[in-house]
């Protein structure tokens, strides 16, 4: 269904201002996520595939599903960007080929010597010089910056208590089993790794600002967040497989 069809629905239900009034909400999301994105992403193809989120929202929410309008509506517009950017996949397959090796070398060190794989040693595995694997790390930010939303397997835009009715009684348990384990892995990441998730997701800061309170450069910090999303994926291997 287009936008233009979705507002009707919406209109004829009467959830017509309701939409209105986020719509400033879709310009926030939008931006944001751009800031994120490299510069061949057009802002407008991500607010036009906002509003159609928010104007889906409009059309299915209602005050039983235990969220703010604001927040389902938030997390809906989300899931739309992304689905755009998805479909218009702007990755060479030559960042995703690389970002398979190093994350599987990244595994098999680990397991082997059971310690945290330092970046030498991941880059001689996978036979790249120390510049090229922290470009690597650097695509791995860039292309993949909503990577932690794709990690859970079969997992949708959406908030606990607001799962779809006909969901699984199994996938729920699967789901929230995921989301310990990423927890878990998360939180024994190297310090400075773990420290730019925590800012990044959980403060929203961007990488400029992350520099800022590190006292490092902006792609130093590009870097070090590769390595986090990297060696998280590959931590979670059995769960993503």
């Amino acid at each position: 269904m287009d936008a233009t069809s979705r507002y009707e629905q919406v209109r004829d239900s009467g959830g017509d201002d309701l939409v209105l009034r986020h719509a400033g909400l879709v310009k926030r999301i939008a931006y944001h996520l751009a800031a994120r994105l490299p510069a061949t992403v057009d802002v407008e193809d991500l607010i036009q595939a906002g509003m159609v989120g928010l104007l889906e929202a409009g059309s299915q929410y209602s005050d039983d599903r235990g969220a703010s309008f604001e927040t389902y509506a938030g997390i809906r517009i989300r899931g739309a960007m992304l689905d755009e950017i998805r479909k218009s996949d702007w990755t060479p397959r030559s960042v995703h080929r690389a970002y398979r090796e190093v994350s599987e070398a990244i595994r098999r060190i680990e397991n082997e010597t059971g310690r945290d794989a330092r970046d030498r040693d991941v880059a001689e595995a996978v036979g790249l010089s120390m510049q090229d694997y922290h470009r690597v790390m650097q695509d791995a930010v860039r292309c993949r910056l909503f990577s932690l939303d794709e990690l859970a397997p079969g997992q949708e835009d959406g908030l606990p208590g607001m799962e779809s009715e006909t969901e699984h009684p199994d996938s729920a348990v699967e789901s929230e089993d995921f989301r310990r384990s990423l927890a878990t892995v998360i939180e024994g990441l190297p310090e400075r790794e773990k420290l730019v998730m925590s800012l990044y997701y959980e403060q929203e800061l961007n990488l400029r600002e992350i520099g800022e309170v590190l006292g490092v450069s902006e792609s130093r910090v590009c870097q070090i967040h590769g390595q986090a999303m990297t060696r998280t994926r590959a931590r979670l291997s059995d769960w993503l497989e």
